[in-house]
């Protein structure tokens, strides 16, 4: 049901789609999308956050917009792709099924991050507007532990030229693509590293939402379900 990183040591969690109640083309852990059930998306979230001891009245979650603009997290619905956070309890979830999540911790400080990455919001740099946010919160970059989850392949996500194009005038080095395939853990990893976040700091899954244990936008010509990554000071 979750899989976690090493270095983030607080609760959280990148979710496959596995241990819920919905049934095919949403088997079985869909957290989110329009086309599934109502009554069974609302009880995988049930499930999968008691698994972490979480409540779902703490959810702070997103219309995700593909941009980089970063809330401070409030209980409910916002519109942006990232939640930062210092208050304790609170439940940040972003929302994926082909772009990458980040989960952000600096234990030192205590505060949180979560971005929704898709190519978009790696072009933007939300990577960046989100350790922004967090230092307004008292957070150090030196400090900050980064875990960067499950999305889309290199191998598996080739764009037009004009996508290349905008990473080309955003400053993205050449070592991000091959062809017209992007990196886009890559390219997020060179906006954090630029951003004084140590490279040891920075942990990759390193697995592909193609794989079957996750749902893929791409993969499943959008008929699919959605994970969440979530991150929650206790």
């Amino acid at each position: 049901m979750w899989l976690t990183a090493p270095n983030i040591k607080c609760v959280h969690g990148f979710s496959t789609r596995e241990g819920g109640v919905s049934k095919t083309p949403f088997d079985s852990l869909n957290l989110g999308g329009s086309e599934d059930k109502e009554e069974n998306i609302l009880r995988n979230r049930e499930l999968s956050l008691n698994q972490l001891g979480l409540s779902i009245s703490n959810l702070c979650n997103l219309k995700q917009v593909h941009g980089n603009k970063v809330n401070i997290a409030a209980p409910g619905k916002q519109e942006g792709d990232a939640l930062v956070s210092k208050e304790k309890k609170l439940v940040l979830a972003v929302s994926i099924a082909d772009c990458y999540p980040v989960l952000f911790y600096d234990e030192v400080n205590k505060v949180i991050g979560a971005a929704h990455a898709g190519w978009r919001g790696t072009v933007g740099k939300i990577a960046e507007t989100t350790l922004d946010k967090m230092v307004e919160l008292g957070a150090v970059a030196r400090n900050i532990q980064v875990a960067i989850g499950q999305g889309i392949c290199q191998k598996n996500f080739e764009v037009g030229n004009e996508v290349i194009e905008q990473f080309e005038q955003n400053g993205f080095p050449s070592s991000c693509w091959k062809d017209r395939h992007v990196d886009l853990v890559a390219c997020n990893r060179f906006v954090l590293e630029k951003n004084n976040v140590p490279s040891e700091n920075i942990w990759t899954m390193n697995r592909c939402t193609f794989e079957n244990d996750f749902f893929s936008y791409r993969r499943d010509k959008g008929i699919t379900g959605r994970m969440w990554a979530i991150i929650s000071l206790q």
